[in-house]
């Protein structure tokens, strides 16, 4: 009689496969969805992300229906954090400092803090000659008001809210409960020049100023 002996050990490859696929990790941002690494997310060993993944995480996160950890940031700011994670590099691609500082701080990573902060303490002491403000004037009507200036964004400001009156007419139909709008934003001189008003908006600007002595 032989006797078979059944090895239960599993194979090298099997273990290296169950290992690689418990080195990811999905995180849903916001209703974003970004995949990731547990050596990623563990740069910072003190940060949210960090002890997120732990095996004793203290912290208390629900999970989608596809497994991804739930967090309720705005993912436009968390990529740059994410991406400083991976290779230490802050690239902005075009959202403000001020917003990624949010995020950063959010998730406690201490080197992208600083980072951020020395950033926006070398722009802010950049001499003002870089730096034009454009205006543009809107024109709205009076139902239109409080949505358009609620909503507006990517730095513009309002400015001043003029009442078109009847010696607009010859720019087309106002009526009383019209308005024009002006809003500036503080830009490059580059990108001041992309951001000219149209020879409308000029028009409407010059008769409006010239209304409040401007």
């Amino acid at each position: 009689m032989s006797t078979v002996f059944i090895n239960s050990r599993k194979s090298p490859n099997a273990v290296l496969k169950k290992q690689g696929t418990d080195q990811w990790v999905k995180l849903n941002v916001g209703g974003t969805y970004f995949l990731t690494t547990k050596t990623t997310l563990s740069r910072d060993p003190n940060s949210f992300l960090s002890r997120l993944i732990q095996e004793d995480c203290d912290l208390i996160s629900d999970r989608d229906e596809t497994g991804a950890y739930l967090i309720d940031r705005d993912p436009k700011y968390f990529a740059p954090v994410l991406n400083y994670l991976r290779h230490g590099k802050l690239v902005l691609d075009g959202v403000s400092e001020e917003g990624v500082l949010e995020e950063a701080e959010f998730y406690n990573v201490t080197q992208l803090i600083a980072l951020l902060k020395e950033c926006i303490s070398h722009r802010d002491q950049r001499p003002h000659a870089d730096k034009k403000r454009v205006y543009r004037v809107l024109q709205c009507r009076e139902q239109e008001l409080t949505q358009m200036i609620s909503t507006l964004s990517d730095g513009w400001r309002f400015e001043q809210l003029i009442t078109v009156g009847m010696q607009y007419s010859n720019y087309g139909p106002f009526e009383n409960n019209e308005f024009l709008c002006v809003v500036s934003k503080e830009c490059g001189s580059t990108a001041g020049r992309e951001l000219e008003l149209n020879d409308r908006a000029k028009v409407l600007q010059q008769k409006g100023s010239r209304i409040l002595g401007i």
